[in-house]
């Protein structure tokens, strides 16, 4: 780890959805197991939840029938047509102090952005969560041409901001997650360890503040 850290500069903080801002796995294992029960295969291995927690709607479709191109055609439509995301994102639970250390961040001037390869349902949880004033943008999977670990969706915020590059934190849980700040040339911040190499670890989200240079948590 970067022994000078504490001396980031930091514009804006990017954050990436699932497994950062909320523990979404319930969320997603009963979604995707719904779905394979509807299509009438197993439920989901552990792999295969693993999987889909990191990846696109689509993308984890095509995994999940990987063997039977027309089931995977047939899960599509049932998603398009039966399935209602506002039932799953229920089960997600908001990580500890996210929305304290927005309010910090908001605060001091950085700027708020979620990069996630979620898609039509990204709208419901920030509804139902309340996030909206907490971010000044959100690229989801429907946004760009490339989702996640491809670069585009950071490079559309960093262009969007006009940042500099080495002025922007990525936050994120997963191989997706670090490949995708690797690709984009930001500083990498892996939430609650999750055994990825990182530029630094954080096990809360108050503990970010530590490493900006003009970041004080909200209690001191």
């Amino acid at each position: 780890m970067d022994k000078d850290l504490k001396q980031w500069e930091i514009d804006c903080v990017i954050y990436d959805c699932d497994g950062v801002m909320f523990d979404s796995l319930e969320a997603n294992r009963r979604l995707y197991c719904q779905i394979a029960l509807s299509m009438g295969r197993e439920p989901l291995t552990e792999d295969e939840v693993q999987y889909c927690h990191t990846h696109t709607v689509y993308e984890s479709l095509r995994y999940m029938f990987r063997e039977n191109e027309e089931l995977e055609k047939k899960a599509v439509e049932l998603l398009k047509k039966e399935i209602n995301f506002k039932d799953f994102i229920v089960y997600l639970k908001m990580e500890p102090n996210l929305l304290e250390t927005l309010a910090a961040l908001k605060e001091r001037g950085i700027k708020r952005a979620i990069s996630t390869n979620r898609t039509t349902s990204m709208p419901y949880v920030m509804e139902r969560y309340g996030l909206s004033p907490y971010f000044e943008m959100v690229v989801t999977a429907l946004d760009v041409s490339n989702p996640k670990p491809h670069p585009e969706s950071v490079e559309k915020i960093l262009q969007a901001f006009n940042l500099d590059r080495h002025n922007v934190i990525f936050i994120g849980d997963s191989e997706v997650d670090r490949g995708t700040a690797l690709a984009s040339g930001v500083h990498f911040i892996a939430y609650k360890g999750s055994g990825l190499e990182a530029d630094a670890v954080i096990d809360d989200h108050l503990a970010l503040l530590d490493f900006l240079s003009n970041g004080r948590r909200p209690q001191e």
